[in-house]
Formats: structure tokens, C-alpha cells, sequence
């Protein structure tokens, strides 16, 4: 894996999903530093990712209620285990589960294992709700796909709350896992 520093000098043969982040943090004057790699479908795949970024990518996950009318996106370390009813009782959402994909690639424009903070970008409605783990917010650096798993970047967490964030729209509400 090679180490780029902003977005890949030809995007022809990226989707417009991913072409739409590097614009987005292009004009927010955020500077990011890239690897392309094969598809990674879990947290352990992106292991060589987090090593040449050197960053640990944040773990992602879609949530709803039982009736699917509900969204999050929750953000939290990737290291640490998800246990439902610790969020569930801090949000006031009982039967809080997994999201079902088609409204994830509906309301975000993200496949599953490809999941980011950055799919809120597509969620012009405010449907899907961001949380974010307490703990994330020690680290100098965030790391997440470029709403594709081919990819990955690494950018400043204060760019992410102060810049990022605030630009998609979406009030974040932190959590405690």
C-alpha cells in the first residue's frame, strides 16, 4: 500500500460516491492523506490500512429501532465491543438493532463495508442520526473510508468536529461505550 497525500490525481475510475468526499473535504480546506487497497470487509482487513495511515480506523455501525424508522450512525473505537443495551438505555431507544442495508445505501449512499461518517454527506433529510463515542475524540486522528472500502484516509479529528461535522449538518450526540 502507498501513502498519498489528498485525493488521487485521476478519479475516472472512482464512483462519484467517493469523488463527492474528495470535493467535500477540498472545499472545506481539509488536509487528508489516502491509501488504496483491496475491498476490506471487517475491522481485522483493515489492519494494514491502519498501519500505513497510521491511525485506527473508527468502527461504523448503522443502528435502528425495531421498526426501522429510526437511524444512527454510531462511531466508536474499533478495539472496542458494541454491546446494544449499554447504548440503547443512553439514547432512550429500546430494541435498538442493525439497519437494515437498503436504507443504509437509500439515506447514505454506502454499501455494507463501506460505511463512514462521510456517508452523512448524502443524508440531505437529517434521517440518520450521528453518535459518537466519547472516546474517539482522544485521538489526534480520524480514520474512515472515502464511502468506498477501497480506499481509506486519515484527517485530524478537530477537522473532523469543527470542520466536517458541522459542513454535512449533522448535531452529533456523544455516547459512552
Amino acid at each position: 500500500m502507498t501513502l498519498y497525500e489528498g485525493r488521487p490525481l485521476n478519479t475516472d475510475d472512482r464512483l462519484p460516491k467517493e469523488v463527492r468526499v474528495y470535493d467535500l473535504l477540498d472545499s472545506l480546506a481539509i488536509p487528508y492523506t489516502r491509501v488504496d487497497h483491496e475491498a476490506l470487509m471487517t475491522m481485522e482487513a483493515c489492519a494494514e490500512a491502519d498501519r500505513v495511515l497510521d491511525v485506527a480506523m473508527c468502527k461504523n455501525l448503522f443502528l435502528a429501532n425495531r421498526q426501522q424508522t429510526v437511524f444512527y450512525l454510531l462511531l466508536m473505537p474499533g478495539e472496542k465491543p458494541f454491546k446494544t443495551k449499554d447504548l440503547s438505555a443512553q439514547i432512550g431507544s429500546s430494541r435498538l438493532s442493525f439497519g437494515d442495508h437498503a436504507y443504509m445505501e437509500k439515506l447514505l449512499d454506502i454499501t455494507p463495508g463501506s460505511l463512514s461518517v462521510l456517508g452523512l454527506m448524502n443524508d440531505h433529510d437529517g434521517e440518520v442520526s450521528l453518535l459518537i463515542d466519547e472516546d474517539l475524540l482522544t485521538n489526534e486522528y480520524f480514520g474512515c473510508h472515502p464511502c468506498i472500502n477501497t480506499s481509506s484516509l486519515r484527517f485530524t479529528t478537530d477537522d473532523l468536529m469543527n470542520k466536517l461535522i458541522p459542513a454535512m449538518k449533522h448535531e452529533p450526540r456523544f455516547v459512552k461505550l
